[in-house]
């Protein structure tokens, strides 16, 4: 054969990836997502669901696709992104992942809960902790969790380099960051973890953060006025 065969080697090779989903739950507009691929299998970070509605939204969203739920991944541990941790837990048999640092947000979770309206009836123990740098895998798919404090003690973003973006939590929103008068937060920390986590990543990466709308890390460079 004096050419290859362009249609065998490329034209029906399979295009390995990641699939975002965004909920938007609870009366603190958190952004939970699920990120799965072709494989089927399914990860969860910020299980914020927590009225009836929100958890039958994320389960039949699941049904309808045919996924598999396998990791349920906390990017911190502020009441308002685990809300919806038991939930996971009774209907699919997985315990969150956090960093370490995050422990004691529980202590306290259900008192916390209690002033803002919610009512936490069981706290679920950890599957395993998160360490600054690991791969989270699922599926062919992998993030990498890149610790990031300043927002709330045991923060974490989760990056993928192939495909260009990254989760950023309260850490970093469009024009604005986390807040830092929350107990455990510390602004020169922030920004440290800004500067030396996320402005380290291509101007091109795509932020999905955990409240309101998604942005990049381009834009913020150039453009959030709380960057010191």
């Amino acid at each position: 054969m004096l050419f290859p065969n362009f249609a065998s080697d490329f034209t029906f090779k399979k295009i390995l990836m990641i699939q975002i989903e965004r909920f938007v739950f609870n009366n603190f507009m958190v952004n939970t997502y699920l990120l799965y691929d072709e494989t089927g299998e399914c990860i969860i970070i910020d299980a914020a669901c927590y009225e009836e509605q929100e958890t039958t939204e994320l389960s039949s969203f699941l049904e309808s696709k045919n996924l598999k739920l396998v990791r349920n991944i906390n990017t911190h541990c502020h009441i308002d992104h685990v809300l919806g941790n038991d939930f996971i837990f009774q209907t699919y048999h997985l315990r969150p992942e956090y960093h370490k640092n995050s422990v004691p947000f529980f202590h306290t979770a259900k008192e916390i809960g209690s002033s803002f309206g919610f009512k936490i009836e069981r706290i679920p123990d950890p599957r395993r902790f998160i360490e600054d740098g690991e791969e989270i895998r699922w599926g062919n798919s992998y993030l990498k969790a890149l610790f990031t404090p300043g927002h709330a003690e045991g923060s974490l973003c989760f990056h993928n380099q192939p495909q260009g973006f990254v989760f950023t939590g309260d850490v970093l929103f469009r024009d604005t960051i986390g807040r830092t008068d929350l107990p455990s937060g510390d602004f020169d920390q922030l920004m440290k973890s800004i500067k030396t986590k996320l402005f380290t990543l291509p101007g091109d990466t795509i932020v999905y953060p955990g409240h309101g709308p998604e942005t990049s890390i381009g834009y913020e460079m150039e453009n959030n006025q709380f960057i010191r």
